[in-house]
């Protein structure tokens, strides 16, 4: 199979970069390092893209930001050129994971802790619809991990924060979301058809869905296998791919050591690629969760400080051959200097 791997880059003079990249793997390549070029550019005054979608359809690609300054986050919609055809304004709340579904993108809304959504069509004035708020439901259990000689450790959680990150729709058009503080998995149930008041079911709340690492986000991007037999689930601070078991709903360790596992897709092959944020580099899994592609990587930071390569790539999005990346090339050190997001 042919991977095209392109990468959105966020710098601070230009905003967000566009890459576009060629690469081949299959189940005895590794793939290629040094395939990621530019394909989009973030508006002046606009940094950090985080979530991700695309509107099949039209192949129109939406991008939302994770900043903390006021009235600094934007839902950007892109051509296929790479020009920005539209912003919306969603002030100073942060926006995580984006979904398209029926003419709308849905946005995890992490700083008000609810899912939203707008018309795919959407410009400036074009009003934003809740679809549900998510539930406070505390912290997981605390987790007990064994050790080589026989001892434990308990690691325990603390969270009443709902913090909506990854979405993912099924075939029937039910919504899943993550909370990577509280732990848990969500679903809405034809959000469709019962927005803006929606019921929010709890599918999973687990410790293994939590985390104690860093950075510190727990449950991440999400993904359903094609027949939606198992939800896998990027937990970012344990360095961890997770598998939901849809039918006995038990979570079990899919993959280890993917250093901050961030947004996941499946490609038509049914690899799972994986952001691997802190890495600054795309993996791919096979049905073991082995490793068996390795794509980009940061190669420093370029004359109008933008990354060259992969920085801190957060979500991922599949148009055909063409895979699409945010480098959300986000600091998150308090140490000043030691970071290369912090020259972006």
């Amino acid at each position: 199979m042919k991977a095209w791997l392109t990468g959105f880059t966020w710098c601070l003079s230009i905003g967000l970069t566009a890459a576009t990249q060629t690469a081949w793997a299959d189940d005895d390549s590794h793939g290629d390092r040094e395939a990621v070029q530019r394909f989009a550019t973030l508006p002046d005054g606009v940094r950090f893209p985080e979530g991700l979608t695309v509107n099949p359809a039209t192949r129109e690609i939406y991008v939302g930001t994770f900043d903390f300054g006021p009235n600094s986050n934007k839902l950007l919609r892109f051509a296929t050129s790479g020009q920005v055809v539209a912003q919306k304004d969603f002030g100073g709340t942060p926006l995580l994971g984006l979904a398209f579904a029926q003419g709308k993108v849905y946005i995890a809304n992490f700083g008000a802790h609810k899912i939203q959504r707008i018309s795919a069509a959407f410009n400036s004035a074009t009003p934003i619809e809740d679809v549900a708020t998510l539930p406070t439901i505390g912290a997981p259990i605390p987790r007990t991990v064994g050790n080589p000689d026989g001892s434990s450790d308990t690691v325990h959680f603390g969270s009443n924060f709902a913090a909506p990150n990854g979405l993912v729709f099924d075939k029937a058009g039910n919504l899943y979301v993550s909370d990577s503080f509280q732990g848990a998995i969500f679903r809405i149930n034809s959000p469709a058809v019962c927005a803006p008041n929606c019921t929010v079911s709890t599918v999973s709340h687990d410790s293994l869905l939590a985390t104690a690492g860093f950075p510190p986000f727990g449950a991440n991007g999400i993904a359903l296998n094609s027949d939606e037999s198992a939800l896998f689930i990027a937990n970012t601070g344990d360095d961890r791919v997770l598998k939901l078991d849809m039918k006995s709903m038990a979570v079990s360790v899919f993959a280890e050591s993917i250093n901050g596992a961030d947004g996941v897709v499946f490609d038509k092959q049914g690899r799972l690629w994986v952001a691997a944020n802190q890495a600054d580099e795309v993996v791919a899994l096979n049905a073991n969760g082995r490793v068996i592609a390795k794509l980009g990587e940061f190669e420093g930071i370029r004359h109008d400080g933008s990354p060259n390569g992969l920085l801190f790539p957060a979500s991922l999005v599949i148009i055909g051959d063409d895979m699409f990346v945010t480098n959300l090339a986000l600091p998150l050190t308090p140490a000043v200097g030691d970071e290369p997001e912090e020259d972006v």
